[in-house]
């Protein structure tokens, strides 16, 4: 079935809030969430040259926006880069972007996806859900925002390492509990089903 938008930012919120808050796995979420200051924007870009495209009018728009009105953007795009390996070939071009538009130090895309593979780890490896969003997912963020919630958390450096322990902790069980994911059924075969192991491509772990 197809996913509608409202459906993708639904999904998206629900993961956000049960997952990513409800775990604290990124212990600077809950604040931007509760303020209304995330922005949840839906790609109907179908290549990745479109999506490129819907990037480009996503950063420009966030630095246009105060922070206090919109101080992170979620771009999700559940119609194309379903293949991990093709969105994070992608990543290259969207950093490039930013170089472009001369947004380097001043904006950030971290990326998020439902097959995503931290490398040297197996597809299965349950420490990969802590980067697993319901759809192909671009994160803009501001990095005064980063800086400034970095200074305000004691031990930052520690948060990857925390998040790894409470996925270990959890277990496939556990996370299938969350009940997070595609709401229509996610065309992507779960990892936690599967026995293949795969190494994943390297990458920056944001």
């Amino acid at each position: 079935m197809t996913v509608t938008t409202q459906m993708a930012i639904d999904d998206t919120r629900v993961w956000l809030e049960r997952a990513v808050i409800g775990l604290n796995l990124c212990p600077f979420a809950k604040s931007v969430h509760v303020k209304g200051q995330i922005h949840y924007v839906v790609s109907r870009a179908q290549t990745a040259q479109a999506l490129l495209q819907d990037l480009v009018v996503e950063l420009k728009a966030l630095l246009a926006t105060a922070p206090a009105a919109r101080d992170t953007t979620l771009l999700i795009a559940p119609d194309c880069l379903a293949d991990f390996l093709d969105f994070n070939d992608f990543l290259a071009k969207a950093d490039q972007a930013l170089l472009d538009l001369e947004l380097e130090g001043v904006l950030q895309i971290a990326n998020l996806h439902p097959d995503y593979q931290f490398a040297g780890t197996r597809a299965d490896d349950i420490t990969n859900y802590t980067n697993r969003s319901p759809y192909p997912t671009l994160h803009l963020l501001r990095e005064d925002s980063i800086d400034r919630a970095v200074d305000a958390f004691p031990e930052a450096e520690t948060i990857f390492e925390k998040n790894m322990e409470t996925m270990e902790r959890l277990g496939a069980d556990g996370w299938a509990a969350l009940g997070v994911g595609r709401s229509q059924g996610c065309p992507h075969q779960s990892p936690l089903d599967e026995t293949r192991s795969a190494d994943a491509p390297d990458r920056k772990e944001q």
